[in-house]
């Protein structure tokens, strides 16, 4: 008798858990985009998304236009694996922007393309070029620019979803004691206002703090503390699609 109740138990927890299970995944699937045909996806940021990319081509899918980073591995994978969408993948980031940045080319470089996803890596400049004297915009011009930025987008294109990229550094190169706690309050912003636009989330400060953390040397994944690597950007194309979901 005893069996046959603990076998019933058994069963029914497992049920449960099961039921569990999908429910999280049914919720993970709907949060995520689908790829329709003809689907526009956009990178925008700095010389982190920059990377080297031919700034005088601005056609889709280009590979010298899409530059040697993670939006090129990215572009690379989702059109290998899904060539009947006919997918058009932009990168408009440019080296050394900040937020105002963004901001004075937002019109050419992110509404007129139209993007379905947009993805935006930005913030590492915008406390680099005030150590080094060059700005001097404080975290709060950082959250609040970064704000009405996203607010624009949604205004002017409703259905788009935006990923909000973690700002990040690796502790060694040019990042010392003078970047913190500085840079954590800006990345803590960053986050503030992805969570108030609902935009996902790409936590690559988390991802690389990991990496770290299993014994590998922070410059395997950034020599200078900001620019990635080849590995870099390897490993944050893999957290940037687990986390977008395509």
């Amino acid at each position: 008798m005893m069996n046959h109740t603990i076998s019933r138990r058994a069963a029914s927890k497992a049920t449960l858990l099961a039921g569990i299970s999908a429910a999280t995944t049914a919720q993970l699937s709907q949060a995520a985009p689908k790829l329709k045909k003809n689907a526009t996806i956009l990178f925008q940021g700095d010389s982190i998304t920059d990377a080297g990319r031919d700034r005088k081509r601005q056609t889709a899918n280009d590979a010298r236009s899409l530059g040697r980073g993670y939006p090129a591995h990215i572009a690379g994978d989702l059109l290998a694996e899904s060539p009947k969408l006919d997918l058009r993948i932009h990168n408009r980031g440019i080296s050394g922007n900040k937020v105002p940045d963004l901001d004075k080319r937002w019109q050419v470089d992110c509404i007129d393309i139209k993007p379905d996803i947009l993805s935006i890596l930005i913030g590492v400049n915008d406390i680099w070029h005030k150590l080094n004297g060059r700005y001097d915009g404080t975290p709060e011009v950082y959250r609040d620019g970064f704000d009405a930025l996203l607010e624009r987008t949604k205004k002017s294109l409703p259905d788009v979803t935006i990923a909000i990229c973690e700002p990040f550094v690796l502790r060694c190169g040019a990042v010392n004691d003078s970047w913190f706690p500085e840079f954590e309050t800006r990345r803590a912003f960053a986050e503030e206002v992805a969570k108030k636009h609902n935009a996902i989330w790409v936590p690559f400060q988390a991802k690389f703090d990991e990496a770290v953390s299993s014994g590998t040397a922070p410059e395997y994944w950034a020599a200078d503390g900001v620019h990635p690597s080849h590995a870099g950007h390897s490993l944050m194309a893999k957290v940037w699609r687990e986390s977008v979901g395509i």
